[in-house]
Parts: structure tokens; sequence; C-alpha cells
């Protein structure tokens, strides 16, 4: 079908459900869509109070994005059940009559990406929904040299973390402001990135970013990065935020994260020829050997802890402290998917 036959089709059907009989308050009419995935068909529906939906299956074990509360857009899970069947939907609303147009809309992008991509119908969801908002997103500043590495070496675990689970962007927490780059409960990885071919001397934000979570362990993954613009050599920075999201199982909420840390997938052209080459990588375990200033160890030292906005360099140059094994790396990002989030 086309866009044209899709924008008739839901109309036509809402505008049947809107002459039905009004239901229970906790209830919907509901009129399913000639558009199949793999947890049954689309559907269009009508509430108690004359809102439309957009009802798209999944799997009952699926979180649905949170954060689109109203006024206009309401997103939840819900599930329906009638005499012969039970299904758990991704249920769009649209709580203002006067924008039903726009919905309509909305939701015909939502049933020719669902189309495309059959298989994950709540990522085609989400992928509209972000389309949409960035219409409305205000543009910032290009990231510069630094931040493009930092972010680089940053993307470089999330992608390996992503391999393992595709929600893992859930503990990428560095775009938010946290004082560790990823964490679960128990464990946390602080990532640094320079471009200096000498030296490890990582720059220490806070006197709060090198303690570890409560009960649990950090580590310090250290990259150096070769900026490099010889075709095949590295891997292009545009390259991995596009691994990031095909490995995703959100599109949306990594582009979310992404645009705190400065990236837009507007402005990908700007940043078409950057390309970095790994030189070395170290992890460490952050523990009472490895370098650095704390509150904690200050507190424990009897120094009262009166000052704010501290920063420090640490030098990791020499051979001490010893790096990681590459086993002890491989059994840290298990366990920091595996962990509840």
């Amino acid at each position: 079908m086309n866009e044209d036959e899709f924008r008739g089709l839901v109309e036509q059907h809402w505008a049947a459900l809107e002459a039905e009989q009004t239901t229970g308050e906790r209830r919907l009419r509901v009129a399913e869509l000639p558009v199949d995935t793999g947890n049954g068909p689309l559907a269009v529906a009508v509430d108690h109070d004359g809102h439309r939906h957009l009802l798209v299956p999944i799997h009952t074990h699926i979180k649905v994005r949170t954060g689109l509360d109203g006024p206009v857009l309401r997103l939840r899970k819900r599930p329906l059940e009638d005499a012969e069947s039970y299904q758990t939907y991704a249920d769009l609303g649209c709580l203002r009559d006067d924008l039903n147009d726009l919905f309509t809309e909305l939701c015909v992008d939502v049933l020719e990406e669902t189309v495309e991509l059959p298989d994950n119908p709540v990522k085609a969801l989400y992928r509209v929904l972000d389309r949409w908002k960035s219409l409305f997103r205000t543009q910032g500043p290009p990231l510069g040299p630094e931040e493009l590495a930092g972010l680089f070496g940053e993307l470089t675990v999330l992608n390996r973390l992503l391999a393992r689970d595709p929600s893992a962007h859930r503990i990428w927490h560095g775009p938010q402001g946290y004082r560790h780059d990823f964490s679960a409960a128990f464990n946390a990885v602080e990532v640094k990135a320079s471009t200096n071919s000498e030296g490890r001397r990582p720059r220490i934000h806070g006197l709060d970013q090198l303690e570890a979570p409560d009960g649990g362990t950090l580590c310090l993954a250290w990259f150096r990065l070769h900026r490099t613009a010889t075709s095949g050599v590295g891997t292009r920075f545009v390259e991995s935020v596009d691994e990031a999201l095909r490995l995703c199982d959100d599109e949306g909420a990594l582009l979310e994260l992404l645009a705190r840390a400065g990236y837009r997938l507007a402005d990908a052209d700007l940043y078409e020829d950057v390309r970095f080459a790994i030189g070395e990588e170290r992890w460490y375990r952050v523990d009472a050997d490895f370098p650095g200033l704390t509150g904690e160890a200050l507190t424990t030292a009897g120094v009262p802890v009166s000052v704010l906005d501290v920063e420090y360099t640490i030098d990791l140059s020499g051979e001490v402290p010893a790096p990681m094994e590459p086993e002890q790396v491989s059994q840290m990002i298990e366990n920091l998917v595996q962990e509840p989030m």
C-alpha cells in the first residue's frame, strides 16, 4: 500500500470506531490493520474519551520507552484481551483531538516504516517518533577534536557491550553527566581517550570519578587514538555511530544520548572524514593501588572535603599500575551486561 492508501485506511477505521457505542472507561474499540509483524498485525483504536490510538504489537517482556506522557502524545505498554486472544502492545495515543490530522500523518509514517521492519515494529515506531522530534530539536555547535576522540572511545566500549546485549545503551550514562561513563548496579567503567602520541595522562573530573560503586568494581579504559585521513585505516566516526544504532534495540533512546553528547544525525556530514585508529588500549582496575584523589580517601585520612570542581591529571605512563589481562576485560564487560540496569 502507498501513503495515500494507508491514510485513507486509518481514517476509515477511526471513523467507524468513533461511530460505535462508547465502551467502558478502561476499554478500547479496536480495528486491526493489514500490516503484519512477527507478533501480529498493527491496529488502530479509540478509547472511552474519543482519543485515537495506534497499537504496535510487542512481546510481553519488551519494555516500552518512557518519557512520552502527554500533553499531546502518550506512549505506554498495554495488554489487550478478548474472548479469543491476548496481546501486548506499545500503545501510542493522541490526547488532543484538534491534532488528529497530524497524528494520522505520524501513524502513516509508522505503518510505512513497519513494512520495512516487520520483525521489529517497535523499533520502527521509535524511529518515526524520533524523526518527528528532530524537527523541533535545537542544533548545537559541532564537536571539537577532543570531544570527537572522547566520544569515539565511549562508542568503542558501547559497541562491545551492545554486541552482547542490545539494551546495553541503558547503562551508558556519560552523556547525562554521571560520574562514570558506564555503570550498572555494582560495576562501572570510566573511559578516557587521548590523541597524544606520548604518555598516558588522563584528566580526572571531580573527587568521585575514581570512586567505585558501593560494594562494586570500577575500571578505567584508556585509549590512544590516531586520527587518520587514510582510507581503510582505522574506523570512521560515523561508522561507529551507525554500528551502535544497528546493534541497539532502541534507536531513539540512543539518538537522544548521542544528542546529549553533542552528536546529531543531521550533522553527520560534518564528521564524514573523521577517522580514528586505536594505537593502544589499556584497562585498569581502580583499586587502592591506583593513583587518584577521591573524596572517600580524603575523608578516611581525616581531611575535610570542602573544595568543589576539582580536576587533576594522573600519570599511567609507566608499567605500574599494571593493566588488566584481556580475559579480565572480557569478564568485566560480561559483568556489566549481566547486571540489573
